[in-house]
């Protein structure tokens, strides 16, 4: 009797998640649309005050300041006097539309079975009807890297726009990196047999970093060779050789991060990016010299060790970019929900001394390069996506990041989530009472 309980539960949890649908994505854009009087905030550095946005057919055609013989005849005119217009936020690292409820296997397609599976497509399983992306819109993250998670060589990551029917209408960018979780220098002991329960050495770490260049030297012979027999993961490693992919190393400690460097150029891995990063302050010199970027934890997080500073995951990104690194904010291994507060982990670099602007490119410019997207996304610049919004005030301030309008490719969006349709429910059920 009580699994039959325990099924109706999840199947009502199942059936919930499943029942609702996403709003309907937006039209085309048919008509010009100005964004008149708003700061501009070009996501490069740059602002421009009392600024003028014009966008047409998903595109920006101009930029600049606004005056009395800037011409809109015609244009649809959105009055965004005393406001702040933002180049659409970008979550790199994130398993949107992959899990909608944890407590339900079915609803979580992140983690495939495996160890080195490079071939597994996180696109494939992107559910763009998800009420966790929907829930991104309105803090004005717009788009997102779609990464899977477990395993050695977890898989392929893809990015995504927030505002589409399916994973073939998200995707802006297919297959742009694979995704490796270097393996720990320390490892816990298992107080359950009688271990320390504090660290110590990883006595298996040599053996496991032989093991992946065991594959990856099996992947560049069969791909020299004749490819037979067929072999799906070897050949998803191509792009790695041929330069067409990054490869994303999670790793955060000082020597994993300087071993996985020395890795890659061992094995004429091209394109490197750290992602965590928690001691990468120790090795600027490498990664500067290698140019390396590094997509940070979110800052909401404790320090990585007992002896480093309380406030090091405050400050790890403005030390990282004054040492010259490209570097970017990702959520980690956070709730999923939790990517929706991206920029204001992007505002506390700001409180801990980064500049504003410099901080608002590691939610925008910088991740854009990062992710290879910055030709067409993550700044407010002529030939550009017209992926922004309008905020009432500092979007990096979770008091005043209030959206008015959001734009992805020129499509107006909605901002209504879940959340949202809860909040004017219950606001309203005591007012008579």
């Amino acid at each position: 009797m009580n699994y039959i309980k325990i099924y109706l539960v999840c199947l009502a949890l199942v059936t919930g998640t499943f029942g609702f649908a996403q709003q309907t994505p937006g039209n085309k854009q048919t008509t010009t649309i100005a964004i008149v009087g708003a700061t501009a905030h070009i996501g490069d550095g740059t602002i421009i005050e009392n600024a003028t946005v014009v966008f047409k057919d998903g595109k920006i055609v101009s930029v600049g300041k606004n005056n009395a013989a800037s011409n809109t005849n015609g244009m649809t005119v959105i009055n965004a006097e005393n406001k702040h217009v933002y180049p659409g936020f970008i979550a790199p690292n994130a398993a949107l539309g992959l899990v909608e409820v944890d407590a339900v296997r079915a609803s979580d397609d992140q983690d495939e079975v495996g160890s080195m599976i490079p071939h597994i497509r996180s696109i494939i399983a992107y559910n763009a009807e998800s009420r966790v992306v929907e829930s991104m819109r309105p803090n004005g993250i717009l788009m997102a890297q779609i990464v899977p998670k477990g395993g050695r060589i977890s898989g392929t990551s893809s990015v995504v726009q927030l505002d589409a029917w399916n994973y073939e209408d998200a995707s802006i960018k297919t297959d742009d990196a694979i995704h490796l979780n270097w393996p720990s220098t320390f490892s816990r002991g298992r107080w359950w047999l009688g271990e320390p329960a504090g660290l110590k050495p990883n006595k298996n770490y040599s053996n496991q970093i032989a093991e992946m260049a065991s594959f990856v030297n099996e992947s560049k012979a069969y791909l020299k060779g004749t490819k037979q027999p067929l072999n799906i993961p070897f050949e998803a490693m191509e792009g790695l050789f041929n330069g067409k992919q990054k490869l994303f190393v999670h790793v955060n400690d000082e020597k994993g991060i300087t071993d996985a460097v020395y890795f890659a150029k061992q094995h004429d891995i091209k394109q490197l990016v750290i992602v965590g990063g928690a001691e990468a302050n120790k090795v600027t010199g490498l990664l500067k010299q290698h140019n390396i970027p590094v997509l940070i934890n979110n800052p909401h997080s404790l320090p990585a060790n007992d002896d480093q500073d309380y406030d090091m995951p405050f400050k790890l990104a403005k030390q990282l970019h004054d040492a010259g690194i490209l570097v970017g904010i990702q959520v980690g291994n956070a709730d999923n929900f939790q990517t929706r507060n991206l920029p204001f982990y992007a505002g506390t670099c700001a409180a801990y001394g980064m500049n504003k602007e410099h901080a608002l490119q590691l939610i925008t410019a910088n991740t854009a390069k990062i992710l290879g997207i910055d030709a067409f996304v993550g700044t407010l610049e002529v030939g550009k996506d017209a992926t922004l919004f309008i905020s009432e005030g500092d979007a990096l301030d979770m008091r005043t990041n209030i959206l008015t309008h959001a734009f992805i490719q020129g499509r107006k969006v909605s901002l209504e989530s879940h959340q949202t349709e809860l909040w004017k429910r219950y606001s309203e059920k005591y007012k008579n009472q």
